[in-house]
């Protein structure tokens, strides 16, 4: 159990797709249907898009209008900060820079807008709530780095708090490519109380070179009241473990330990840890292309919205309930992975009761190596989970109402 509770802090930063159920008409969204068994090899995806950034790029959507009682607060880096591996090595810096939204009286957060400053160094962007007990922690972690916020590797290092964990993870937004504007829902927000402060970690890409940014969010808020469902974001993380091809398997990271050593190396101990202590929290893990992990279902919950989160070598990726079942829904399948289409999907409202079981499952492929500008000159390695560009991730995401 405390391996399990160091996982959740660890994944707290791991990556995050654009979290939050954008609102629909009453019954629209995408249906929670059954759906085949992934093909073993479907479309490879063209590798003249899959860049991480041409999403936020483009992006020139207006704001959509705020609704009766919402208000818009947008919060900012204080300054420029221009990014560098932390430890001298790889091409990923994470920073967590520390806001003040300024709240008189508690409130929801209604919807977000996470504004990339530099969408050629912006690899992904989280949110994390930072309760009124732990502000003095932040402030003085901040006052202690030199230059803006502070190195954040895995989660904000400020420690879970309440409510910290994989089933309740301390976030209230994200971004990753595709994402675009949230808006919840009209009665559903994320909590953010009185006094609080918010961690925007910064999750910056270094491979084509570094760049100064200055990333921003707007918050849509609203008074907090009895009425208010409060939504809370659910992370379903699973192994990854993919060998080196055959033929090109003599590469010094292409044994597992290795490639372990080398990931602790660029982000530390702990970050680095993750591969390991899933193998606790999904049981028997076997090297290939295809993982997944199942996850009980402890307490009564709807679920709003999904997304999933690989990196540049995932192809798919599925989030099932009670797969193999007659009870078996499909939340979520993307059967070829565009990493410049984040953003998360709202579904129909979908009930889950203890008993059920919650199935993420990921598939890559050391082939796309071949065809990214990315691993250009990068040699071929066993790729395990890592909170590089170029290293890989497998996550679901939910987000979920509780009674």
């Amino acid at each position: 159990m405390a391996a399990l509770a160091v996982l959740a802090l660890l994944l707290g930063g791991c990556g995050a797709t654009g979290s939050g159920a954008t609102e629909a008409p009453d019954g629209a969204g995408a249906a929670a249907t059954p759906s085949p068994t992934p093909a073993e090899e479907p479309a490879e995806q063209p590798a003249a898009g899959h860049s991480g950034h041409a999403a936020a790029a483009d992006d020139d959507t207006p704001p959509r209008p705020l609704r009766a009682g919402e208000r818009r607060v947008g919060l900012r880096m204080p300054a420029d900060y221009t990014p560098s591996a932390p430890y001298g090595r790889g091409t990923d810096d994470y920073r967590c820079f520390l806001l003040d939204p300024r709240l008189a009286s508690d409130q929801a957060i209604t919807g977000f807008d996470v504004r990339p400053g530099n969408p050629d160094v912006v690899h992904h962007v989280i949110l994390f709530r930072v309760p009124t007990e732990q502000v003095d922690a932040a402030e003085e972690r901040d006052d202690a780095t030199a230059g803006q916020g502070w190195t954040c590797f895995g989660d904000t290092g400020l420690g879970g708090g309440p409510g910290a964990g994989l089933d309740d993870a301390p976030w209230l937004g994200a971004w990753a490519p595709g994402g675009r504007e949230q808006v919840h829902p009209r009665g559903l927000g994320v909590e953010l109380d009185r006094g609080s402060r918010i961690v925007m970690q910064v999750h910056y890409n270094l491979v084509d070179g570094a760049e100064p940014d200055r990333s921003a969010v707007d918050l849509r808020l609203a008074p907090r009241t009895p009425a208010t469902t409060l939504l809370h974001t659910r992370l379903l993380p699973a192994p990854v473990e993919l060998p080196c091809r055959p033929g090109r398997d003599d590469a010094a990271l292409c044994e597992r330990a290795a490639a372990v050593a080398d990931v602790k190396e660029r982000f530390g101990e702990g970050p680095g840890s993750t591969a390991d202590l899933l193998h606790l929290l999904c049981g028997e893990v076997r090297p290939g292309p295809v993982q997944t992990c199942d996850r009980p279902v402890t307490q009564p919950e709807t679920v709003r919205g999904v997304a999933g989160h690989m990196h540049l070598l995932g192809r798919q990726v599925r989030i099932e309930v009670n797969p193999g079942t007659p009870r078996a829904r499909t939340l979520l399948d993307v059967p070829v992975w565009n990493f410049d289409d984040q953003g998360s999907r709202a579904v129909r409202p979908t009930r889950l009761v203890p008993g059920d079981t919650v199935r993420v499952t990921c598939r890559h492929t050391q082939r796309l190596r071949d065809q990214l500008p990315a691993f250009e000159g990068v040699p071929e390695r066993y790729v395990v989970w890592g909170e590089g560009s170029t290293d890989e991730m497998c996550l679901g995401i939910l987000q979920v109402t509780r009674p």
